[in-house]
């Protein structure tokens, strides 16, 4: 019963994903028509420069708001696990977390408000781009990151820091040679998260981004009114190659070990 269950669950999640992969190999223009095996899609995807330049904006974005995310979340996480009770705490963390919760719709027109004053007031920024999606990914990324970050903190046992500073070591060292290793990989998992969320974001791109800075979720999500070629199908089985064989050196690697 239990694998019976499992095999439904796994089909029900890479059912879609599969089809989708090998309709990429159809040579109708149809997205979901089978017309035979052929390589043109994957053959107009390399001719596509608005579709790769919105594939490489996307991938420069994430990482860098990952980064700035993971910068964050890690500050924001240590202060809400390692300084107990202060003024304002509680709302202090409710802020921190406000993103886990609230719908994208509202937080993407808090930012887009917020850009548009900070134009008026200060003149930046000059026009909404690749900037304001930046820096829009990073605010959402960064609670998730915290999130990780306070959890693994609470879960570190104290005595491991306390016995570096009785050694002699100052909070900058305790913290570089103690502390950074044991949530290194709260930190990574934080990272590729954020990386995750930004690369699949729709809603906060289209209230903040501007001429030239069109991300690939969003130029797909425009086509689907043109009418959405094959070409997506065959951009999905690159990204899935990337990634399976990210996760397939990353096993690797940790068999050896």
């Amino acid at each position: 019963m239990r694998r019976a269950l499992l095999t439904l669950g796994l089909l029900f999640l890479w059912a879609p994903i599969l089809l989708m992969s090998a309709y990429a190999f159809s040579g109708s223009r149809v997205p979901f028509e089978w017309g035979g095996f052929s390589l043109r899609w994957f053959q107009a995807l390399a001719a596509n420069e608005r579709l790769l330049e919105a594939a490489w904006l996307s991938l420069r974005i994430g990482a860098a708001s990952a980064t700035l995310a993971t910068l964050l979340g890690l500050a924001l996480g240590w202060v809400l696990a390692r300084h107990g009770r202060f003024a304002g705490r509680p709302l202090f963390g409710v802020l921190a977390g406000a993103p886990l919760v609230l719908p994208e719709v509202v937080m993407g027109l808090a930012l887009l408000l917020l850009f548009v004053g900070l134009q008026a007031l200060t003149g930046w920024p000059a026009q909404r781009g690749a900037v304001t999606v930046w820096l829009a990914h990073a605010a959402l990324g960064m609670a998730y990151v915290a999130v990780l970050v306070q959890a693994r903190l609470a879960g570190l046992d104290p005595s491991l820091e306390e016995a570096a500073s009785d050694l002699g070591a100052s909070p900058a060292v305790v913290f570089r040679t103690i502390t950074l290793p044991l949530i290194a990989p709260s930190l990574a998992a934080g990272w590729l998260l954020a990386f995750t969320l930004s690369l699949d974001d729709v809603v906060l791109a289209s209230f903040v981004s501007g001429p030239g800075a069109t991300t690939l979720p969003v130029y797909l999500f425009s086509q689907l009114r043109l009418g959405m070629t094959p070409e997506a199908n065959a951009l999905a089985v690159v990204m899935l190659a990337v990634a399976g064989g990210l996760g397939l050196i990353a096993w690797m690697l940790r068999l050896r070990r």
